[in-house]
């Protein structure tokens, strides 16, 4: 009897065990900003639970920047997030443990954005015009790569002005142009029934590497298959976006119920032009000459310091082998 006793409890120690394994790990995302079409992936995977089936108990926050974003991973408050290489770059350049392991949006969404009939086209038509922009941001900054290589430093007339006045002061006219986002101010732009014109920075020479999930170093070496996983089930979340904006705009709205369908997708739309570089073969894979020209761009205009080369920013290595393709 003794004997029967001790293996019935070696057997609920097994089963218990096995459970405890079994069970999905609990893991946060927190995102770049609040919630859109430009997260619309993360949302759409977990509506249709391929979180739960990969183990993963997923809990997602919504975020107050990509530098704030960056600075909670960095810090351990959060397992994964979702931010601008850029930001995370310069954040590790000071020697915060933050690696990039698979940018969702291969390239940024900045754009030169104005109204048709402006005469800006190019960017070589902005000489002598005036470009509204918000001081302080990355693609503030990145402009300056954009006139140099254009001839026209020296030419534009640059006005500093709060992001919440973008739009109106464009709508006005007193400005000609803005930069801003083209899933965001320029979807907003044509909401109000105005006919936009987007000059894509990835189009006029300043491709750099968009919006990605960011982890910490420790926690990637500690459960290296946790987070291969993750990654996988996002990039099939955003391939399955790919194919049904419309569901994915809808999974946005039933777990963050801020914004409208309508506005959501047409957001998505514009960020699903971004999932791919050119020249790229699959989601998550930048091609190696954006990495390289980031890494130029951001030491010559963002004070990335060359100390460190790209490769020490970002890693494949947490990137499935069947990932979707481009």
């Amino acid at each position: 009897m003794k004997t029967r006793s001790l293996f019935a409890a070696l057997l609920g120690v097994a089963f218990a065990a096995n459970l405890h394994a079994q069970a999905p790990k609990p893991m946060k995302l927190t995102l770049n900003f609040l919630a859109g079409g430009p997260q619309a992936g993360f949302m759409y995977a977990k509506e249709l639970g391929l979180y739960d089936k990969a183990g993963i108990n997923l809990t997602i926050d919504e975020g107050r920047g990509s530098g704030t974003t960056a600075q909670l991973v960095a810090t351990g408050q959060t397992d994964v997030g979702f931010a601008d290489a850029p930001a995370a770059m310069q954040l590790r350049s000071k020697g915060a443990p933050v690696k990039i392991i698979a940018p969702i949006l291969q390239t940024n969404g900045f754009a030169i954005i104005t109204l048709e009939g402006s005469g800006i086209t190019k960017a070589a038509d902005l000489a002598g015009k005036r470009l509204a922009v918000q001081p302080g941001t990355a693609q503030t900054t990145l402009l300056q790569a954009i006139l140099a290589a254009n001839n026209i430093t020296d030419k534009v007339n640059i006005i500093n002005i709060d992001p919440a006045a973008l739009v109106g002061t464009l709508i006005e006219k007193k400005v000609d142009a803005i930069l801003a986002g083209a899933d965001f101010q320029s979807v907003q732009l044509r909401d109000r029934g105005q006919k936009v014109v987007d000059i894509l920075y990835r189009d006029v020479g300043v491709p750099t590497v968009g919006l990605s999930i960011i982890a910490r170093d420790d926690r990637l070496a500690a459960d290296p298959d946790l987070f291969r996983k993750f990654v996988a089930v996002s990039l099939e979340g955003w391939d399955l976006a790919r194919k049904n904006p419309g569901a994915a705009a809808e999974a946005v709205i039933k777990q963050f119920p801020a914004a409208t369908k309508e506005q959501i997708q047409k957001q998505l739309e514009v960020d699903l032009r971004l999932v791919c570089a050119p020249g790229a073969t699959s989601l998550g894979r930048v091609p190696g000459q954006n990495w390289q020209t980031t890494y130029t761009l951001m030491t010559k205009y963002l004070e990335l310091p060359t100390t460190k080369p790209i490769g020490d920013y970002y890693t494949n290595d947490f990137l499935p082998a069947n990932a979707p393709k481009c």
